[in-house]
């Protein structure tokens, strides 16, 4: 909402669940038009009409230790079915969030190819309805005018202090960090990898940020102007910055952006995820920048030196 109120877009009707006082700060002061409950919303698009422009979709049960399939179909399957045929029937161009989770281990690689979705074997219930709903959308014959489904990858960033255990690892570092002066690392169970040597591609929340609106701003051929962005394709894309870092890595760029000496300490990998564990993850960022974007990404010490100092360390919101 922030990033679309700088930019000049006060006109934003926002969807979730409001019962959790803890997410209250995220929106409160935002300028928006409605706020809406998540299952309200068809109904209220019924009794309110409103001429939508642009649906960004980025609400999921994000649970990665939820191993009940029901719970995650009904949520990020069923749900997003909703809004995408809301789509078509409006002719309203959607950007969703899928998720890197659907990659599983990488034994397909990390490219963002259509003709891979199928053959993907995500590690848990998440990333399984991730995928199915990947499948599912390139299975359609009727779309909207345009859409696009991003890979995200391990974003980390402001306003994730109502996330409770799904947090990211830099804001839950930091916090480890602030409370005992040392950070806590999963030991490598993989002999491949040494600890704290896995690898993930971090990006930074402001990245995606300008990736979705990007989207946004380069799919309507009407309001073009002289220089105006290509018309990228709609498809799945990836949402990286295509380099895999280490947790270590991390970690030191954490204790650095509080002016500490790192103090690591390694712990085993919690037994209800451990096989389920994803040691390497990098986006092959090609598909995007063909597409048209050409900016560049935070890398990991620049974004975390940003996060810690502007939004973590004052405790302040984005």
């Amino acid at each position: 909402m922030s990033y679309l109120n700088r930019k000049g877009y006060n006109n934003i009707i926002i969807v979730d669940e409001f019962f959790d006082d803890e997410k209250k700060p995220n929106y409160v002061d935002k300028k928006i038009v409605a706020r809406v409950e998540r299952d309200d919303l068809f109904n209220w698009l019924v009794k309110e009409p409103v001429d939508v422009d642009f649906i960004f979709h980025l609400g999921a049960r994000t649970d990665t230790t939820e191993f009940d399939y029901a719970i995650h179909e009904k949520l990020n399957v069923e749900y997003s079915k909703l809004v995408w045929n809301y789509c078509v029937q409006e002719n309203i161009p959607l950007v969703y969030a899928s998720s890197a989770a659907t990659y599983g281990n990488g034994a397909s690689g990390y490219k963002d190819d259509h003709d891979l979705v199928s053959e993907l074997k995500p590690l848990n219930p998440y990333g399984v309805s991730k995928n199915e709903f990947d499948k599912w959308v390139l299975t359609r014959d009727v779309r909207p005018p345009f859409w696009a489904g991003l890979k995200f990858f391990n974003v980390y960033g402001p306003n994730e202090y109502h996330k409770g255990r799904m947090a990211s690892v830099v804001f839950h570092a930091f916090n480890q960090v602030k409370n005992t002066g040392k950070v806590k690392l999963f030991r490598s169970h993989d002999p491949r990898f040494k600890d704290g040597e896995q690898l993930r591609d971090f990006i930074y929340a402001y990245d995606v940020l300008k990736i979705m609106y990007w989207f946004m701003n380069a799919t309507n051929d009407e309001k073009k102007k002289p220089g105006a962005l290509k018309h990228p394709p709609p498809g799945i894309y990836n949402a990286g910055t295509g380099k895999a870092r280490t947790f270590k890595d991390l970690a030191i760029a954490i204790f650095k952006s509080m002016n500490l000496e790192p103090s690591i300490e390694f712990i085993d990998t919690p037994g209800d995820i451990r096989d389920k564990y994803q040691y390497f993850t990098e986006a092959t960022m090609i598909k995007l920048r063909e597409a048209g974007y050409s900016e560049s990404f935070f890398s990991l010490e620049d974004g975390i030196d940003d996060y810690v100092k502007n939004f973590l360390l004052p405790h302040k919101y984005y």
